[in-house]
């Protein structure tokens, strides 16, 4: 999965109040409470609140640190005892850590591969769902049944007729339309760069503007738009399963409990699962409504019991 996003880490984390107000906070790790963040994006949000709302049901105290920014600030935040628990994506937070071509989209060995690269840094890599958010290239189902598309190597032969949607930094990127040309050799007649993801892109597939476009896997619109996800049959993108990253010092310090809960959630939470959830917070509903709901669906914690 890629987010370009950027954003600066909310102040209260990182800075006290000016004047005679307390020492800045420089730790989440003596207030007897598991601190959750999140990215700056509303699917992060609403598994921090997934998590979160599961371990409070199971009797811990949880403070929640919501859309604090992009990796680059959140898991330094988590190796300096900030925040103790982050939803991560694997293959992005091994590859963040290891560097470009650590991940594949073979899921245990980018799991495997992302928990030995946390152990030095004191965190501990728990249970991935089998959920993924990954990179994806969407066509209508008018243009998937015209050119019978399934899978992303079927383009190849109609690539040349067809207008290519996706964020600005997609031309370069070799995850997007650099790796669409290098591992399948894509060659489409124009890029139209849109947004992330977003309703730009939408409206651009169902004006017919565009007629293949980059969407992530777990977005609700897919589904809710009749979008055809193309197979990533040369597995250009690497897993990217939702994998809780927390500090091993807190998993010593609140017990199996808290392992036993997230990876409860984790064991459950599935891509349609994501779709769906992402679809009505898009509609408006709120994140912790969201994630409450899915909860009880599953019965978690009580699973747990």
């Amino acid at each position: 999965m890629l987010r370009w996003r950027t954003a600066m880490l909310l102040p209260f984390v990182l800075l006290g109040a000016c004047g005679s107000a307390p020492a800045p906070r420089t730790t989440a790790l003596d207030d007897g409470a598991i601190t959750i963040a999140s990215f700056n994006f509303p699917e992060s949000v609403l598994l921090a609140e997934l998590y979160g709302q599961a371990l409070r049901s199971a009797g811990f105290r949880v403070d929640l640190a919501l859309d604090l920014g992009a990796r680059e600030l959140v898991q330094p935040a988590l190796q300096k005892g900030l925040v103790e628990l982050v939803p991560e994506y694997a293959g992005s937070a091994l590859e963040f850590v290891a560097g470009r071509g650590a991940a594949s989209a073979d899921e245990r060995a980018t799991h495997r591969a992302l928990a030995r690269a946390m152990v030095s840094r004191g965190l501990t890599a728990l249970a991935a769902a089998p959920a993924q958010d990954q990179n994806g290239v969407v066509v209508t189902k008018e243009t998937a049944s015209k050119f019978g598309l399934h899978a992303i190597s079927d383009l190849g032969p109609v690539a040349p007729q067809m207008a290519f949607g996706g964020p600005p930094e997609c031309r370069e990127r070799p995850l997007c339309l650099e790796g669409l040309m290098s591992a399948y050799g894509l060659r489409f007649e124009s890029f139209v760069p849109l947004d992330e993801g977003g309703a730009l892109t939408v409206a651009a597939l169902q004006a017919g503007q565009v007629q293949a476009a980059l969407l992530f896997t777990s977005d609700g619109q897919i589904d809710a738009h009749g979008f055809v996800l193309l197979d990533d049959d040369r597995h250009l993108q690497p897993a990217e399963n939702v994998t809780p990253i927390v500090r091993t010092d807190a998993l010593a310090r609140f017990g199996p409990g808290l392992a036993e809960v997230t990876n409860a959630v984790s064991t459950a939470l599935t891509t349609e699962d994501l779709q769906r959830m992402n679809r009505d917070v898009a509609a408006g509903e709120a994140s912790a409504a969201v994630a409450a709901g899915w909860l009880a669906e599953h019965g978690i914690p009580d699973a747990t019991e």
